[in-house]
């Protein structure tokens, strides 16, 4: 029997530390992964639940966006997988009688462990201006609601539209067609937050925003370095890929400022030798880097191969580069000539270890770089990545077995949301292909993306907010910002799994609507359907839940799009067939700019050779999608073949997962090492090094998941890994900086970010009562969990070109709470 949800928050007072483990995984991971799933789900709805997760025919893993092998293991899941399972699985329940007992004000005074303990949502509830309590609403006045309010707004771009990772890629292909109807591409998305810094880097040098290596290259890897990334927490089924290439005799290289379990030793609960012998020790050496110094590093590395070429020879791949690259001289100047002295003070490490870096990366006949948040989220994080590439060009690193970039995205399907137009700069090939098949013309103008849309709240320019999946409050930037700029919208609506701190920090009106899960049966039009997701490595395959739902009336997303796109590109109430009444065109504002209507102007889409196309109108009278709503609520397949004719590359899409999952999408680097960038070539980029400089008596900052979290749902109270346990507000520090501060481990203080603006003015943002834990850091770096820590985030504090907040480099100051 599933345990009751707790009635009390975290007590921070109760927070104890032991020392870090040296070991990932094991039986400890094993026991705790029962325990929690025991606990929300009960032993049998347990066992019938995990047997099914990420096999062939079962439903795909709620949590990361790990690729599975072809061939599974019986329990093909991790400790954290098995804990986003059972969070969505669980037996606690959230209905009416729940919002009747709890108001909105004592709701936010609830930490968001607590908020996510109480359960699956039931019931499409309501939140009226100026009420205390949420209420019950049927689905057809919910969906009334909000198609009523967006056929009101005097500007489609008043309405922004937030999208999960977790969203399949039928319901966020649709999601995706009714903002495009409506008339905007305000479609921010989580990848915004996380990974927009890889697309950015990447697109303009190899042509692709993803990654160009399989499972298999990660197996078959000579050196794989893993740069920015703790996979035995975020990721841990990385780890038994990790163990196969280290049997085949690769070198692993860990870089991070903070030492990981995950990467120093991997027991691997299915084998024997990790059960009874001691696991695997993965990480041949460990670089423990300062925070923003990585593209000291790969500068170094770059520096290094060029100079082994010049004395030795037989370093650099030169045929590749003729044939493949342009800019490679360029490149080879600015490098030659970036001091060591330099890099040694950007990365805070010695030119001997920068140099042995170096000679392994020499000595690999096939690299990858796998790397996730770590080098996303600083202010030169795309410049940082841009250099990761320029080494693996120098040896011929993309596009060969065993090598290649690896970004690893966090969320699953976060990257088949993108995929099938979850972008608000959509390409113009993508709009024109949505236009043939629907027979409407989609907008150009580009969208709000996450710190846009937050602005645009900020400001009072958005009048309607949606959020398909996610926790947009607790995920984003500087969350006093976040809070009063949602409260100025005028409805907000969350399609949610479980309850989260976004539906208690609302707009003037809110709605909640309740959806199912991956683990769910979603029965639709007289049969059960199956939806599809792709992984952190551009595979796509089907996914299909077999749990009674929590209500008996409960929508999937596709059900809910589906029915309110009919609602809003249909017929108001009393029109009739000769005056359909149907959204407001943008062209119908007297023929005022977006500026003079009091909005920024933004960019068009561009053709791939740069140039812009002609403008589409905005979506008004007979400008909407032709599509049969009805029809593709009750047929996914119909979805499909939509996907199929508008996106390359998922030709045969049904066929294709009918064998299993087998439909890997194509990669022009990977494939064919062709390049879809301005020249046709990959391309070497000249980037001046860039590093933070901490100002005196000042830390720098990282914000991080702990052991028992997922992006912003909280599972529990630990970080075993790291020794903290019973808590979550401390900040990790090195020993000898707490003592040059002035303070003593165990202190309680307040972190103060520190953002000089591009005035020269300072801001200042606080997070209260933190706990100063002593651990192994680079000097003047510190670490601490969001989303406690998102206060501290500047809003306008942005990764050049990507616009990814800069949440790995946050100077702080610390302040005594006596």
């Amino acid at each position: 029997m599933a345990t009751k949800p707790p009635r009390a928050d975290i007590d921070e007072s109760r927070v104890h530390v032991t020392r870090p483990k040296k070991v990932a995984v094991g039986v400890p991971a094993v026991l705790h992964a029962l325990e929690m799933a025991t606990e929300q789900m009960g032993v049998t709805r347990s066992v019938q639940t995990l047997l099914r997760v990420n096999q062939k025919d079962g439903f795909d893993c709620p949590g990361c966006a790990w690729p599975e092998e072809d061939r599974r293991h019986v329990a093909e899941f991790c400790e954290n997988g098995a804990k986003a399972v059972a969070e969505e699985a669980t037996l606690r329940r959230v209905g009416p009688e729940f919002f009747a007992e709890h108001s909105l004000d004592e709701l936010r005074g609830h930490d968001d462990w607590w908020l996510g303990q109480q359960g699956r949502l039931t019931h499409p509830m309501v939140r009226e201006e100026g009420a205390t309590h949420y209420r019950p609403i049927s689905w057809d006045d919910a969906l009334r609601l909000i198609a009523d309010e967006l056929r009101s707004l005097e500007d489609p771009d008043e309405a922004v539209f937030y999208t999960s990772g977790r969203t399949s890629n039928e319901a966020a292909f649709l999601y995706q067609l009714l903002v495009r109807g409506i008339g905007t591409n305000n479609l921010p998305d989580c990848s915004n937050m996380c990974h927009e810094s890889s697309g950015s880097a990447l697109t303009e040098t190899i042509g692709i925003g993803k990654g160009t290596v399989s499972i298999d290259d990660i197996h078959d890897a000579d050196l794989l370095i893993v740069a920015g990334q703790n996979p035995g927490t975020n990721h841990p089924r990385m780890l038994s890929a990790l163990e196969k290439a280290k049997q085949r005799g690769a070198t692993i290289i860990a870089v991070n400022p903070l030492p990981e379990a995950g990467l120093m030793r991997f027991e691997n609960p299915q084998t024997v030798r990790g059960v009874a012998f001691g696991g695997t020790k993965l990480a041949d050496e460990f670089v423990q880097i300062r925070l923003g110094g990585d593209q000291a590093l790969f500068q170094a590395i770059g520096k290094h191969l060029l100079e082994a070429e010049a004395a030795d020879g037989g370093v650099l791949d030169h045929a590749f580069i003729a044939a493949h690259t342009s800019g490679f001289e360029a490149y080879r100047q600015a490098v030659a000539d970036a001091p060591w002295r330099e890099l040694v003070a950007a990365t805070g490490l010695p030119e001997k270890a920068l140099r042995r870096v170096g000679e392994a990366v020499r000595a690999s006949k096939a690299t990858i770089v796998c790397w996730a948040m770590g080098l996303t989220q600083h202010k030169h994080s795309v410049p940082m990545l841009r250099d990761v590439v320029n080494m693996l060009l120098l040896q011929g690193n993309i596009g060969r077995t065993g090598a290649g970039v690896c970004p690893v995205r966090g969320h699953s399907n976060v990257q088949g949301d993108r995929t099938v137009g979850i972008y608000e700069k959509p390409s113009a090939a993508f709009l024109d292909a949505l236009d043939q098949e629907f027979g409407f013309a989609a907008p150009r103008e580009h969208g709000f993306d996450t710190v846009e849309a937050i602005r645009a709240m900020r400001d009072g320019r958005v009048r309607f907010f949606m959020g398909m999946g996610g926790n947009f409050v607790s995920a984003t930037p500087d969350t006093a910002v976040v809070e009063a700029g949602m409260a100025r919208v005028g409805l907000t609506v969350q399609v949610s799994t479980k309850l989260n701190r976004s539906h208690v920090v609302t707009g003037r009106r809110a709605l909640i609507l309740p959806t199912l899960g991956r683990t769910d049966r979603d029965r639709r039009g007289g049969r059960e359907q199956r939806v599809t997701v792709e992984d952190s490595m551009g595979a796509v395959h089907a996914s299909r839940g077999r749990l009674a739902p929590p209500a008996e009336d409960l929508l999937s997303e596709v059900a809910i799009v589906s029915r309110l796109s009919a609602l809003v590109f249909g017929p108001e109430p009393g029109a009739t067939e000769e005056a359909p009444a149907t959204l407001a065109p943008a062209s119908a504002h007297t023929g005022a700019t977006r500026h003079e209507r009091g909005y920024p102007e933004r960019t068009p889409a561009e053709e791939s050779d740069g140039t812009v196309p002609a403008a589409g109108t905005s979506g008004g009278p007979h400008n909407v999608p032709q599509a049969d709503w009805a029809a593709l609520e009750a047929d996914y397949a119909l979805i499909r073949a939509h996907i199929e004719r508008v996106i390359p590359g998922f030709e045969d899409y049904e066929e294709r997962i009918d064998k299993g999952r087998t439909l890997h999408l194509p990669n022009g680097p990977r494939d064919a090492r062709r390049f879809a960038t301005v020249d046709g070539r990959a391309r070497f980029t000249v980037n001046p090094l860039v590093y933070p400089v901490i100002p005196r008596g000042r830390l720098l900052l990282q914000t991080l998941r702990s052991h028992d979290q997922y992006n912003t749902t909280i599972y529990g109270k630990d970080d075993r890994y790291r020794g903290i346990h019973g808590g979550r507000r401390v900040v990790l520090v090195n020993e000898k900086d707490i003592v040059s501060l002035g303070f003593a481990e165990d202190d309680v203080v307040d972190l103060v970010s520190e953002w000089t603006r591009p005035d020269g003015s300072i801001e200042e943002r606080r997070a209260e009562e933190f706990r100063i834990v002593a651990y192994r850091t680079p000097r003047g770096n510190a670490a601490a969990y969001y989303p406690e820590t998102n206060v501290l985030v500047p809003l306008d504090s942005v990764a050049d070109v990507s616009g990814t907040p800069t949440s790995k480099s946050v100077v702080v100051r610390l302040e005594s709470r006596a």
